[in-house]
């Protein structure tokens, strides 16, 4: 459950991001960000490896490009669930989906598998 809720708040810090740098994409109030974050969080632990898995051959296709495209259609269906997060159109979402996936990589790589703050080795 820590990990979950710690990882919650990476994709809310990618979510925030992606409202202040990507035109076309907003949320309005804080709460909405955090529940924003849990159900993206859900979608991506349910949804995601069903539509991964349907999705193969053209991702196989398009070297693993498409990928993109699912991550954007989840932030869609968040989106589309609430009311205080929309998102203007394809490009807003992939390149809110690409800033999410890029500090959710860099938040995950401080917290490892033990999910407990990584300290830097030199």
């Amino acid at each position: 459950m820590t990990g979950f809720i710690l990882r919650a708040l990476i994709a809310a810090c990618g979510l925030w991001l992606a409202s202040s740098w990507v035109d076309g994409f907003s949320i309005t109030t804080t709460p909405t960000l955090l529940i924003a974050a849990a159900l993206l969080g859900v979608a991506n632990a349910v949804i995601r490896p069903i539509a991964v898995i349907l999705t193969f051959p053209i991702t196989i296709v398009t070297l693993g490009i498409f990928l993109l495209v699912i991550n954007a259609g989840m932030l869609a269906l968040v989106a589309w669930v609430l009311p205080e997060f929309s998102i203007a159109g394809f490009w807003p979402a992939v390149l809110g989906a690409i800033i999410v996936s890029i500090v959710s990589w860099i938040g995950t790589w401080f917290v490892g598998s033990s999910l407990k703050v990584d300290t830097l080795r030199r």
